[in-house]
């Protein structure tokens, strides 16, 4: 079995590392940045061409870029190539829409699409402690599950193609959530004089106490917004939350809260910093 990996950023670098490392197959790798691509064949990889050449060549393709437009354009290169036997898991955090689509298109190839986003950040992609959501064929999970657990050790199959993803946008959002409510009290904290190391530890003596300030309060107190996981990509999957239950009518104002957060963060020049860097935002919208 070959295994072709599309997309070395700061998250797909590490996840094919690991399967270099791990997997026990040959990792073939793409991505537009030729230095990236350079550092995984140092480390065993082999270089491709082209996201068509990891197409022909490989039975296992694995996808991670940014947005649904990059999962669109990859799946363009792909589907020509596609063939009966083949498993395409695109790992990427995009519109369910878009993804079920595409799917139905693999679907006629004769090959089999999965949605495998992932949760947590860089450490965890790097440690292969990842949390990932699949959705698609049971059967063709299952022939794959030993590469997925290259890249993560919590692994949950949740139905047919879509389900991985809607899974990750409620995830990540409620962490949005959450971290808009840690963000306005300690913002009232601060006005009243309680310190952000006070104010974590008074939490954590309550039912209050949540992971998103216990994994950020360094950075919180230094205000270093240095990026594991960047406030635009958070934004972006805010909006495909938004745009997925559209359809539904379902009105969650909580969600269309934590957007305008994301969406002044973002105009006021904050996209690239990290996520935890939205309290700026608040701070700012507070006065």
């Amino acid at each position: 079995m070959k295994i072709g990996f599309i997309g070395l950023g700061l998250m797909g670098e590490a996840m094919s590392l690991n399967l270099v490392k791990k997997s026990g197959h040959p990792v073939r790798v793409f991505d537009l940045d030729a230095a990236k691509v350079a550092l995984l064949v140092e480390a065993g990889a082999e270089a491709a061409a082209s996201i068509r050449e990891v197409g022909e060549t490989c039975d296992v393709v694995v996808s991670m870029v940014p947005k649904s437009e990059h999962v669109q354009a990859v799946y363009r290169e792909l589907l020509p190539v596609a063939r009966a036997g083949q498993v395409l898991i695109d790992m990427s955090t995009i519109d369910v829409a878009v993804s079920v689509e595409l799917s139905e298109q693999v679907a006629k190839t004769g090959a089999v699409m999965l949605d495998a986003p992932v949760v947590k950040s860089v450490p965890a992609a790097k440690d292969g402690t990842l949390g990932i959501y699949v959705g698609g064929d049971a059967a063709s999970f299952e022939r794959v599950r030993d590469i997925l657990a290259c890249m993560g050790c919590n692994i949950i199959h949740l139905g047919a193609n879509g389900r991985g993803l809607v899974m990750k946008l409620a995830h990540n959002v409620l962490v949005a959530e959450i971290q808009n409510g840690v963000n306005e009290m300690l913002t009232a904290a601060h006005e009243f004089g309680i310190s952000t190391e006070d104010f974590a530890t008074a939490v954590s003596y309550g039912g209050a106490s949540n992971f998103y300030l216990t994994s950020k309060l360094n950075a919180l107190k230094a205000e270093d917004y240095t990026t594991a996981f960047s406030l635009e990509n958070m934004g972006k999957d805010i909006d495909c939350m938004v745009r997925m239950v559209e359809p539904k009518g379902l009105k969650l104002p909580g969600v269309l809260n934590c957007q305008s957060v994301y969406n002044f963060a973002i105009d006021n020049g904050m996209g690239r910093e990290d996520f935890c860097a939205s309290i700026k935002s608040v701070k700012l919208r507070a006065h």
